[in-house]
């Protein structure tokens, strides 16, 4: 598991690094007056529309609505976790954090130690397979010039062969490494008789890279008889199979290009697509489609994300899997607007690859732009499962489609598709419409512990909320971004912070973190204060930097007018509470009433004194 990194490397490694010499390494950045500005590499524009300020070094994107440190950008352009980025700087800057948890820690440097053991161990693979004068090699080199994988394609996607019988062991040791670097990168491993032995023996190999096209693991594919036709490597420190994806390195850019990402079930199937000129093409490595698989993919692809099932049985059941990303988001009700889910099989029990050299990639560009919405995908794959020409087939099938709509039951698109399946399956609606209610909501598929709640208001989405409230969540949000990005003013209304009643929950969450963090470190910096409020709340970058510092002549009088603003609404609150109470006489004693009306009378007179002297900016 990976550890925790102190406080003190986290800014460390802040101070290492400068936003704008860090931006300016990939994209490029021009001064308007005192801020640095650029096009958004995080969307598509022509027009500069992402400010770095480098007196906070915190920046924002008018676009997009994004925003943070350099740790927030780094995690947004790089799909990484926030420990992830925090040592991605730490080894641009060459600074060794040390990691604990449970008492055993991973330094940064170690995990490169084990990056750089995949590394050499890439290369003698790939020796091996373009040089190896074994029976093995030749083998390896037959299967895939069989696939259509031969020319130019081992050297491009770096392939090998692995000839097992120690070699591996040999070579790493002849390099360098110990045997504690190969086996916690999973090349190696001890036998019961205590020797140390390579991993992979007598296969193709497919060196797994992440994001940035670091090896940080292996697929092996056995040539002839045998299981598991495919090895791949164990989780480490540097690799999660949840969240890494076969070819992402090189599909990045044309996802980007083309808002869409296809992701397919096989090594072979990426690289026979890529090559036939279909380049945002990914595969998951042995496990089905995650959420943070979805997470990584919606950062370069911001339309679509296709999922091309084969159409074998693994690959239909694949498709059963995936339809646990249904959930309430895809609804018009949702309150966020999350990528389009889509889904198609391909015919006649065909993978990718087989298609390709079959029909060619035209075809399966076609195919691909059939697909289907995720909802109506279900739907329709469960009403094909039956025999419609039967009654008792028309209501099996109707009763198995609308199990589909369980996670979102309470939508309106959930009414609509049942109308449709009750047509489909020559039902009354009305009858449709009553299974529907009955169906028990299911989970959703979920891989991370969620938040524990605050005591705060329910969140509501903004079309639900009249112009009073949005306006009172706007001056919150507003009093946030001010105290992140002038700490100062945050100690000098921490007491206004924390008695707020805040009616968003995550502006709660966020207000907690700022004063945490002001109260461990008074000193903190703008870019401290909004990494502590982004790992409570993810999305906190965006709006804590969309005020910039200087935005305002008196930030510091606008502080203290949005604090007089929140207070006289959180006193309004408070009497209208009372009042409900004092409208029921029975529910209390006539002492608790006579005690309600003086506070009411009380906090009426304290509440017209603050309106009064409470003037408009």
């Amino acid at each position: 598991m990976p550890g925790r990194i102190s406080d003190e490397d986290i800014q460390k490694v802040r101070e290492a690094t400068d936003l704008v010499a860090f931006i300016g390494e990939t994209t490029p950045v021009r001064q308007r007056g005192r801020d640095f500005w650029c096009c958004c590499p995080l969307h598509q524009e022509k027009t500069p529309s992402f400010k770095i300020d480098p007196a906070t070094q915190l920046w924002h994107c008018f676009g997009c609505g994004e925003g943070g440190d350099v740790f927030g950008y780094v995690m947004k352009t790089e799909d990484l976790s926030f420990p992830d980025a925090v040592r991605r700087l730490a080894e641009r800057a060459h600074i060794d954090i040390a990691e604990t948890q449970g008492g055993k820690g991973v330094s940064s440097s170690q995990k490169q130690r084990l990056k750089d053991v995949c590394a050499q161990a890439a290369e003698f693979f790939h020796t091996q397979l373009m040089r190896g004068k074994t029976d093995g090699a030749a083998q390896a080199r037959s299967y895939l010039a069989g696939r259509n994988l031969g020319g130019t394609v081992p050297r491009k996607w770096n392939l090998g062969y692995a000839p097992g019988r120690g070699a591996l062991v040999r070579y790493l040791r002849g390099k360098g490494f110990s045997t504690t670097d190969m086996v916690d990168a999973n090349v190696a491993l001890v036998g019961k008789d205590g020797k140390l032995r390579d991993r992979f023996y007598d296969r193709v190999m497919f060196p797994i890279r992440d994001v940035s096209g670091e090896t940080i693991a292996f697929g092996g594919r056995i040539m002839g008889d045998g299981q598991p036709k495919y090895l791949n490597s164990q989780e480490t420190p540097v690799f999660r199979k949840s969240q890494v994806l076969f070819g992402l390195d090189f599909a990045k850019a044309s996802m980007t290009t083309t808002g869409v990402a296809v992701v397919v079930e096989g090594y072979t199937d990426v690289i026979a697509c890529h090559e036939a000129g279909l380049t945002n093409v990914v595969a998951t490595l042995g496990t089905a489609l995650t959420r943070q698989h979805i997470r990584v993919l919606s950062r370069h692809a911001k339309n679509a994300i296709v999922y091309l099932f084969d159409g074998d049985a693994a690959g239909q059941r694949a498709a059963d899997r995936a339809l646990q990303f249904i959930d309430a988001s895809m609804t018009p009700e949702g309150a966020r607007k999350p990528i389009a889910l889509k889904a198609v099989t391909l015919p006649d029990n065909l993978d990718p690859a087989e298609f390709i050299e079959q029909r060619g990639v035209d075809q399966l560009r076609q195919i691909i732009a059939s697909a289907k919405d995720l909802l109506r995908y279900g739907i329709e794959r469960r009403l094909a499962a039956h025999d419609l020409s039967r009654p008792e087939g028309r209501s099996a099938a109707m009763n198995d489609a609308l199990q589909v709509l369980a996670p979102i039951k309470g939508s309106l698109l959930a009414q609509q598709y049942a109308v449709e399946i009750a047509s489909m399956t020559r039902a009354r609606e009305s009858d449709a419409l009553d299974a529907l209610e009955r169906l028990r909501p299911v989970a959703a598929a979920a891989e991370e512990v969620p938040a524990r709640p605050v005591a705060a208001r329910p969140q509501t989405t903004d079309r639900a909320l009249s112009a009073e409230e949005q306006s009172r969540r706007k001056f919150e949000r507003q009093l946030l971004g001010l105290v992140a990005q002038n700490p100062l003013l945050g100690l000098a209304h921490a007491d206004a912070l924390a008695a707020t009643q805040w009616h968003d929950s995550a502006n709660a969450l966020v207000a907690q973190a700022l004063l945490d963090k002001l109260i461990e470190d008074p000193a903190s910096t703008p870019a401290a204060l909004v990494t502590a409020a982004s790992r409570k709340v993810p999305a906190a970058g965006g709006f804590l930097t969309t005020v910039s510092a200087d935005a305002h002549m008196d930030a510091s009088r606008l502080a203290a007018y949005l604090c007089e603003e929140l207070a006289i609404g959180d006193g309004e609150d408070a009497i209208a509470t009372l009042k409900a109470q004092l409208r029921d006489p029975q529910a209390v004693s006539p002492e608790e009433y006579d005690t309600l009306f003086e506070t009411v009378v009380a906090l009426q007179k304290d509440l017209e004194t603050r309106k009064a002297n409470h003037k408009p900016l």
